[in-house]
């Protein structure tokens, strides 16, 4: 177990108890001392809980508020042999990447790590289409990756032909 479930379990015991200890507060003021420790001992929990989600990737099935979200790009993949596939994703429309964890499978390790090598090739990118679909990965079978190529610079338009005056015609 990682210390991360330990944080959660404290915070949501001393949770508990500040709800327990609020119940009976209007009768001795002891209890209410007791229910600001409680509640004093809560707020460090939590901070120290929230700093440390902060450093580890979230599962894709967690992903709630950006569940519609169309695309997003690869920017990295890191393959645990056997346990997980972690991505760092620039989700469409969001400037900042985010860190996910998808369980390991073999299928999709091997076809993203392919992808990735030929988008390295052809100076592309992969991108995820609906990566936080509401299936889970068992039940969709595979990442709906694929390769985009990088848009083409703009051309220049082929220069306009010089327009002389003919006098013999009219209008100009």
């Amino acid at each position: 177990m990682t210390p991360l479930f330990y944080l959660i379990i404290t915070a949501l015991f001393l949770a508990a108890l500040l709800a327990a200890i609020a119940i009976w507060a209007p009768r001795i003021p002891r209890v209410r001392a007791a229910a600001l420790a409680v509640t004093a001992l809560l707020i460090p929990v939590g901070y120290f809980q929230t700093i440390e989600l902060l450093s580890r990737p979230k599962p894709m099935s967690f992903e709630w508020f950006q569940r519609d979200v169309a695309l997003a790009q690869v920017l990295g993949a890191s393959f645990d042999e056997g346990r997980a596939i972690y991505l760092w994703l620039r989700v469409e429309h969001e400037i900042e990447p985010r860190y996910y964890v998808l369980p390991w499978r073999q299928e999709a390790a091997q076809k993203l790590e392919d992808l990735i090598d030929n988008a390295i090739r052809q100076n592309s990118t992969v991108v995820l289409k609906n990566p936080f679909f509401r299936k889970s990965l068992d039940e969709m079978g595979d990442l709906n990756a694929h390769i985009v190529p990088p848009k083409l610079p703009p051309r220049k338009n082929p220069p306009i032909p010089p327009q002389i005056f003919n006098p013999r015609v009219q209008g100009i």
